[in-house]
């Protein structure tokens, strides 16, 4: 099988990047754009100016689905991207580039097999039990597809684009769960990626944006919230301010402009003073948890729970 216009496909690499167009692309993006991708190495390439450039507009996860539109002479395919709704952009989903010999035909044997997600935060796949990481990198939230029973305390997995299973630690898998999260199970995972780089555009446990943070605390739970903040907003339920709660979330907007911010609550309100949130924050380029200073309680416009 081929890829084709028009037909789906699968990422087929750790971490691929969705870029704005294939003539954005930097200099110093090379170690994302290979079959090869090497994210860690291309995260601490990027100065600060480049941790923000709006050439990346988010990123997908190894097995991810995408509906092709147009495959470029260049090795460059436009995408969109199914599971990341965006509704103001594409009603399909996020559309974006990214390099063909990142994605895969969908293999049937992987859709139809016993589903696992990753729980750990970053992963590597081996060859076989205890053998060499042939890919690594893989991150929480990752949907993987079972090649049958955990064996010594490893697990074999169908990748896509591979012939062959790879193994990881079993504990590093669970099957998904039945019923939606509760909010302080997404809180969680949100923590686990304190201090993680401040990406634009990011979704991974190297770099991470405030909107793909709370997009990627929900996915580990088979909750596919919209990739954009404002999106999110739309997809959730307001609450009166001081009913939050840990794992809540905070909106933020300039007066007559649209959402820009959002971050997780961490503590129940008790009066502004004690707001805090977790959220991927663009000024200190990080992940943080921090009581709202006093620009942030400024613009705060709603308190929403998924």
């Amino acid at each position: 099988m081929e890829l084709q216009p028009g037909r789906e496909a699968v990422v087929r690499v750790a971490v691929a990047t969705l870029w704005s167009s294939p003539e954005a692309v930097r200099a110093v993006d090379g170690p994302a754009l290979t079959a090869g991708v090497d994210i860690p190495t291309w995260v601490s390439g990027l100065d600060t100016d480049q941790q923000v450039g709006d050439c990346v507009l988010s990123q997908l996860l190894l097995g991810e689905r995408v509906l092709i539109d147009e495959l470029r002479p260049d090795g460059w395919a436009r995408v969109v991207a199914v599971e990341q709704p965006a509704a103001k952009l594409d009603p399909r989903g996020y559309p974006g580039w990214l390099p063909a010999d990142q994605l895969t035909p969908q293999d049937p044997v992987v859709v139809g097999g016993d589903p696992l997600v990753v729980d750990a935060t970053v992963t590597g796949l081996h060859a076989a039990p205890d053998g060499p990481v042939v890919l690594p990198g893989v991150v929480v939230g990752t949907r993987l597809v079972a090649a049958g029973p955990a064996r010594d305390g490893w697990r074999a997995v169908h990748v896509p684009g591979r012939d062959a299973p790879l193994w990881l630690p079993d504990g590093h898998v669970v099957a998904p769960q039945s019923g939606p999260p509760g909010a302080t199970d997404a809180l969680a995972v949100a923590q686990r990626l304190l201090d993680v780089a401040y990406i634009w555009g990011g979704l991974s446990a190297y770099g991470i944006d405030c909107s793909g943070l709370v997009h990627l605390a929900w996915r580990r739970f088979g909750v596919f919230l919209p990739r954009d903040a404002d999106d999110q907003a739309v997809a959730t339920t307001p609450l009166d301010l001081g009913a939050e709660r840990p794992g809540d979330l905070y909106f933020f907007a300039r007066p007559g402009r649209k959402i820009h911010h959002i971050g997780i609550v961490t503590a129940a309100a008790d009066g502004s003073a004690d707001r805090r949130m977790l959220h991927a924050c663009y000024r200190r380029r990080r992940v943080v948890e921090e009581p709202l200073p006093a620009d942030r309680t400024a613009t705060l416009v709603g308190v929403h729970r998924v």
